[in-house]
């Protein structure tokens, strides 16, 4: 998969060459401009059971599969102000993606829901993980710019769970309390992952967590109001 990246760290657009012959899978509704001869073909990828997971994982239930006989360009965007990264996976160690953070990928790579990080899921964190594995390369979406850490083996670094972008799989995680009940209720900080290495980490330097949160809080209430007639 050959990408230009390009009007970043802010608005990130990656476009993508399809060669002749070839195709490149895309998160549903990420397409942001096409050119050339494209086809596209939508489907569940894996059947329903892993639409089925991948939707629960907070990603479409569907993915786009963009083909070209005669080669063409591809082009995909964030759904929020942010940077996009490129990474290669080896058919070794699986990356593990936090859902909303994948855009696209060669086709083969193979891109499920992990029910391991279902404890982060019931736990009300909102981490919930996507995991890719296979040959190819993959796209990373994020909301602000992106930055990668590589952990030696035995290091540690918490994120608050709302600037998780991805991780390798060789990666140790826990999900736990910033701090006590004190501090997540008047310090503002929640719910923490605790990475260990060995493996690379990546994170986005803004929320979207906090970005609702920062919304809800200057949004006009109507609790209260009444009306009255004649």
């Amino acid at each position: 998969m050959k990408t230009e990246i390009s009007c970043g760290p802010a608005f990130a657009l990656a476009e993508i060459s399809v060669p002749a012959g070839g195709s490149v899978r895309v998160e549903a509704g990420a397409m942001a401009m096409m050119r050339g001869d494209i086809a596209i073909t939508t489907s569940t990828r894996g059947g329903f059971m892993k639409g089925l997971r991948r939707s629960l994982g907070g990603s479409s239930f569907f993915v786009n599969d963009f083909s070209s006989e005669g080669g063409g360009v591809v082009a995909v965007a964030g759904a929020l102000p942010g940077d996009i990264v490129e990474t290669t996976l080896d058919g070794g160690t699986a990356l593990l993606v936090q859902s909303g953070c994948w855009i696209a990928s060669d086709a083969t790579v193979d891109v499920d829901s992990k029910w391991g990080g279902s404890k982060g899921f019931f736990s009300g964190a909102g981490l919930v993980l996507l995991r890719c594995s296979g040959n190819g390369e993959i796209l990373l979406s994020s909301y602000g710019a992106i930055r990668p850490v590589t952990l030696a083996p035995g290091e540690t670094m918490t994120l608050d769970t709302g600037h998780v972008v991805a991780f390798d799989e060789t990666v140790q995680y826990r999900i736990r309390k910033a701090g006590g009940w004190k501090s997540m209720i008047l310090g503002g900080e929640g719910i923490v992952t605790e990475f260990t290495g060995p493996g690379r980490v990546w994170m986005q330097t803004r929320s979207a967590t906090d970005l609702v949160d920062w919304l809800r809080a200057r949004m006009p209430s109507n609790n209260g109001s009444t009306s009255s007639n004649g």
